[in-house]
């Protein structure tokens, strides 16, 4: 007899393990022993309410993820003060209780045990009640959270002091403050099979493509992965073109930067526990443009964009046409230019395709060693360090004078272009090989190369180059130069096809 005993109970029981039981008892075990087993930090506070009939309850929380205080004071408290009805039951009960007693604007329920276990561990307080098979869940996060502050990637001389925090609800509040429209839609997707992380799909209803919103969230849909930690996560499963250094998804600390996005048309990706946003599509132009172009002058803008331009050109050319001009065409260079850099480079014992490369490497390393470490430690390092070594380099005659000026001018420039800083020193990497070993014929087939690979790529669905590439007048007014507001019209063709009229009033009379 206790055989067929054991084996009802234990049928019963995985009958259970998806929805819960009206037994309170029953759900409690299933949770201590099953989805919340061997957890110390999840609290089950047992309480009864007043009346003729009184009911067993529990609230089920996380501590120090949930507010103490909040839920002594909304549930706790008026489920014990309450008196159900006698004749209320199952989820007549809970409908009493989520109107008459609790005190709160946010109250979900469910009746799967996955649901509310993962409920309270992000800091909801789960209600059970004995008889009913649905639990309560009252919203109560209650962890701490970092202020709002200037974000330190991306700093502006004018413009918002404003970057996004580690909280997902605090960086959408920031976005919907720039954008109060009822047009500004957001879906909220979990991703990670252990991590849930929380993850905001926002886009403008009336400018966005339909096609693109749905590709981003189905991409985002069709992650499989234990968890996900940062945007970067993300960001790496879903780009088009993943085994090239170019990024085809933005990433931004700033809600003005991502707003402007969203205005364009384009689909922005809020990921919790991470400042960066993510922005989608990517174009290469996007690289050189900065939310402060567009809070300044048009003509001051549109130098400080040229200067962008020249200075990644710079920092990716400057090593391999040195090295084509000392190695292969010294006799393009002036003479008396080409008689000091020979004579400089009289004592170095190494070959100037090994010196470009030493150096080269030295100062990444001086870089890296610099972002690393604390931020006062950091600088002094890379200061020191550079001008140090540097100034034994030529002193030893292990390097030459202009071999660091190429240097110096290659790094600087590197930094004018944060969004490419890293992608410049892949392609300055293999122009330096090309020219080497062929000189100008080298490092012309490496530009070309890099042309052709950029025209290839694709970021969802639209050409990497379509606005440089743009034979039209309002298509080009926002790349290599920034028109004046009233020029620009229209959004790119690409990506606020949907309603690509921007500026209502073009008038230019009234401004002459």
């Amino acid at each position: 007899m206790s055989f067929w005993k054991r084996w009802k109970e234990k049928k019963a029981a995985g009958k259970q393990r998806e929805h819960l039981s009206t037994s309170l008892e029953s759900n409690i075990r299933w949770l201590r022993s099953n989805l919340l087993a061997d957890d110390a930090t999840i609290v089950y506070r047992l309480l009864r309410t007043k009346g003729p009939r009184p009911r067993d309850c529990a609230l089920v929380y996380a501590n120090n993820m949930a507010k103490h205080d909040f839920l002594s004071e909304h549930v706790v408290a008026p489920l014990m003060s309450s008196a159900p009805p006698k004749e209320l039951h199952g989820q007549g009960l809970l409908d009493y209780f989520m109107q008459e007693a609790i005190s709160s604007d946010s109250m979900d329920t469910s009746s799967s045990y996955k649901e509310l276990a993962e409920a309270v561990v992000r800091g909801t307080g789960v209600v059970l009640v004995d008889g009913c098979g649905i639990g309560l869940m009252v919203d109560a996060q209650g962890f701490e959270k970092r202020s709002v502050s200037e974000p330190q990637s991306e700093t502006v001389v004018r413009g918002p002091r404003q970057g996004f925090t580690e909280d997902l609800g605090v960086n959408v509040s920031l976005v919907r403050r720039k954008i109060t429209s009822p047009n500004l839609k957001m879906k909220y997707l979990y991703v990670g099979e252990q991590t849930r992380t929380k993850t905001a799909v926002m886009y403008l209803e009336s400018v966005a493509k339909p096609d693109l919103v749905d590709e981003v969230i189905q991409r985002i849909e069709q992650i499989e992965m234990d968890g996900i930690l940062e945007s970067g996560y993300i960001e790496e499963l879903i780009k088009d073109s993943p085994r090239s250094p170019f990024p085809t998804i933005g990433h931004t600390e700033r809600p003005d930067t991502v707003a402007g996005k969203i205005l364009e048309g384009r689909v922005a990706v809020l990921v919790d526990g991470t400042p960066f946003a993510l922005t989608m599509p990517y174009l290469l132009v996007e690289a050189f443009q900065a939310n402060e172009d567009y809070y300044r002058h048009w003509v001051l803008a549109s130098f400080h964009r040229l200067v962008r331009y020249i200075s990644f050109f710079l920092t990716t050319s400057t090593p391999g046409l040195y090295l084509a001009l000392v190695s292969h065409h010294p006799q393009l260079l002036p003479m008396n230019l080409a008689i000091s850099i020979a004579a400089a480079r009289k004592n170095v014992p190494f070959p100037a395709m090994v010196e470009v490369v030493i150096m080269g490497l030295v100062f990444e390393i001086l870089r890296e060693g610099g972002v690393r470490l604390p931020r006062s430690v950091g600088q002094a390092i890379s200061i020191v360090g550079a001008i140090v070594l540097g100034d034994a380099a030529v002193g030893a005659s292990l390097v030459s004078a202009p071999m660091i000026i190429v240097v110096g001018l290659t790094g600087v420039a590197g930094f004018v272009v944060s969004q490419f800083n890293d992608v410049a020193v892949v392609v300055r990497l293999g122009l330096v090989v090309l020219a080497g070993l062929l000189g100008f014929y080298g490092f012309l087939l490496g530009g070309m190369g890099l042309m052709l690979h950029l025209a290839s790529i694709k970021s969802f669905g639209v050409p990497y180059l379509s606005s440089l590439t743009s034979l039209s007048v309002q298509g080009s007014q926002d790349t290599l130069l920034r028109s004046p507001w009233w020029k620009m019209q229209m959004r790119p063709r690409h990506i606020g096809a949907k309603n690509r009229q921007r500026v209502q009033s073009p008038s230019r009379s009234r401004r002459s």
